[in-house]
């Protein structure tokens, strides 16, 4: 089993244990979206000595964590897990890193994106969100999901989706072909 170098971030004990099958790994959990202070000086110090990538759920809660990180320790990397890799078996269940296969986190975790820390240049503008039918349309949050799973950034709004692709400089060249992906399949 791959040891993984970096400390890895996720919400809970379930998640922990589900990456214990997947890597060999150390966590650190934030115990729900109300991240602490103590957590993220934690994650602060474990920055500085071995890196850490943020590994939440895809849904709101996992996004606001991550937000909260990103804005309290700069560089930290990140994995995404698509939704559709952390629906429940079980009825009820919500959507989480402890539901994902172990491939699908080894998948997510081959994928890092590490923050730019310095301004970012926009690469790609609205006019090619709008272009690529990304912002506007019945279609567009099923192409935004499908843009996420292919670039490996995770699912967001129409509203974030600049600035994610900004944060993690995305080259044009990778957006276009992930965007005929998404109109190969689509007819």
């Amino acid at each position: 089993m791959k040891k993984i170098k970096e400390v890895i971030v996720v919400e809970g004990k379930d998640d922990t244990k589900r990456l214990a099958l997947a890597v060999n790994a150390d966590t650190i959990e934030t115990n729900g979206s109300a991240v602490s202070d103590e957590t993220v000086a934690q994650i602060k110090a474990l920055q500085a000595s071995r890196g850490v990538i943020v590994f939440t759920d895809p849904d709101f809660s996992g996004e606001r964590i991550r937000r909260i990180i990103s804005a309290a320790v700069p560089g930290v990397k990140h994995a995404f897990l698509p939704r559709k890799a952390g629906v429940p078996t079980k009825a009820g269940g919500s959507l989480g890193v402890e539901h994902a296969s172990p491939e699908a986190i080894r998948t997510a975790l081959a994928h890092l994106y590490t923050e730019n820390l310095s301004e970012p240049q926009t690469l790609i503008s609205q006019s090619d969100l709008i272009k690529a039918g990304l912002l506007a349309g019945p279609a567009a949050r099923q192409r935004r999901e499908q843009l996420g799973e292919l670039l490996k950034i995770g699912y967001v709004n129409g509203k974030q989706l600049p600035k994610r692709l900004q944060l993690f400089q995305v080259q044009p060249d990778d957006f276009w072909q992930a965007v005929d992906q998404i109109n190969l399949e689509e007819n």
